[in-house]
């Protein structure tokens, strides 16, 4: 999704695909300085690397201070860990491989759903520093993926770029004066759109589960509290200042209902249920097809 005429930055980054448009080609330390910032998260974070800092409390207990964007995750994933009832929790990396999802990308369950462990059982996460008191499993990609898109909006705004739309496989975060007509995606047909949305100066984040499935009812929205994929919702969108929170908001919406976030946060949103109906806040209001 691009603006007509403006130029395409490319490339692969935590296990996803980046397309960075911009009016003008971005010079080439703006290109390197990018690819740097999405190799270092990735070190930081990744459960599908050895090397990585959270990869460490996945083979024995102990401490890791991460980069100093983690205080953002922490409250974030704190908030909705708590407005879920432990349904949208960061510890969910163990049911997930248990599920077939891991590092190998096996994709054959090893055993049946098992829930999540308790936060406040295994984890002390204070800003930067997290500590486990057992070998455990951490996914921040419900909200990781849109606070990597927010930082590399960051690098663009640093370098004097004032309009383009960063696009992480349906992560995005556009800036500029013209808004732009952003199409979602059917969720059975990736082929079609089922509306447009239009995004200005804001995020736009998207979470389906046929985007990550491997078998019969299994794919990547776990519910924390059981270890089972969420089977009541197929997709769901959202809008907000910023990418971290829609990404962590379209993960929410699964399991969370849209009144209760609309409490706590200020944003718009689109759910998708599997059977079929749609329900929306007013910022989707006539964006739907019929």
């Amino acid at each position: 999704m691009t603006h007509t005429g403006w130029s395409v930055f490319g490339f692969d980054g935590i296990g996803t695909t980046w397309e960075i448009s911009t009016p003008e080609e971005l010079p080439e330390d703006v290109r390197a300085g990018l690819l740097d910032v999405v190799e270092d998260y990735d070190r930081s974070y990744s459960r599908f690397r050895d090397d990585s800092m959270l990869a460490a409390l996945a083979r024995e207990p102990g401490t890791v201070t991460l980069p100093a964007g983690a205080g953002e995750l922490e409250q974030l994933f704190r908030k909705l860990y708590r407005l879920s009832n432990g349904a949208m929790t960061p510890l969910i990396g163990g049911s997930l491989e248990r599920l077939g999802y891991g590092a190998d990308y096996a994709l054959r369950p090893v055993g049946h759903p098992v829930p999540a462990p308790r936060w406040e059982d295994v984890l002390v996460w204070s800003g930067t520093e997290i500590s486990a008191s057992a070998p455990i499993v951490l996914d921040i990609g419900a909200a990781g993926k849109g606070q990597l898109v927010d930082i590399v909006a960051a690098v663009l705004r640093g370098a004097g770029i004032t309009e383009f739309l960063v696009d992480a496989s349906g992560d995005m975060l556009h800036c500029g004066a013209e808004p732009l007509g952003v199409g979602l995606e059917h969720p059975y047909d990736p082929t079609q759109a089922i509306g447009v949305v239009e995004l200005h100066d804001g995020a736009l984040c998207a979470s389906a589960a046929n985007r990550r499935a491997w078998g019969d009812g299994l794919h990547h929205v776990l519910d924390g509290a059981t270890g089972r994929p969420v089977e009541t919702v197929v997709a769901t969108w959202t809008m907000a200042a910023t990418a971290m929170e829609a990404d962590a908001l379209a993960t929410a919406l699964f399991m969370v209902d849209p009144k209760v976030l609309e409490g706590e946060f200020e944003f718009s949103w689109l759910k998708v249920f599997s059977d079929g109906h749609a329900a929306y806040s007013a910022g989707f209001e006539g964006t739907l097809f019929s």
